[in-house]
């Protein structure tokens, strides 16, 4: 019997994802994102007591586009989600996959000791965690 390689989050995650703090316009948060090529933004805590927050495409699609909202006048605050559900580095990719499907999200900011440093998505997890040789096993 082979020993299964265990793949975490930190394995799979991106670790490229771009902050954006609350005040900012729809429109800056647009233009940031089509710059940085990434489909959500952490929106930046106001101060060591708060929460991260995220914000996708499909937030300012759903909250600005279609409820014919001006992007130049609603700040990311009022469209986002706060707060955020992050997910630890070392949690299983199969416990992450879990959860996205629990609570009907598609992708979270990694956090490790308070601080950001990646996003997850199923697109992480399948691309990156599932393709590898020694990790299919490990799904079974």
């Amino acid at each position: 019997m082979s020993k299964q390689s265990i793949v975490r989050v930190r394995d799979v995650m991106a670790a490229t994802y771009v902050m954006i703090d609350g005040l900012s316009t729809v429109q800056e948060a647009i233009r940031i994102a089509r710059e940085h090529q990434v489909k959500a933004l952490v929106v930046n805590k106001r101060d060591a007591d708060d929460e991260f927050g995220i914000v996708l495409m499909n937030d300012i699609a759903k909250k600005v586009l279609a409820k014919n909202r001006s992007p130049e006048r609603t700040n990311i605050y009022e469209i986002m989600t706060k707060p955020a559900l992050g997910v630890a580095p070392e949690l299983q990719v199969k416990y992450c996959a879990r959860l996205f499907e629990r609570f009907g999200i598609s992708r979270a900011p990694v956090i490790e000791s308070g601080k950001v440093i990646g996003m997850v998505s199923y697109n992480n997890i399948v691309l990156n965690g599932m393709a590898r040789d020694d990790a299919i096993e490990s799904f079974e």
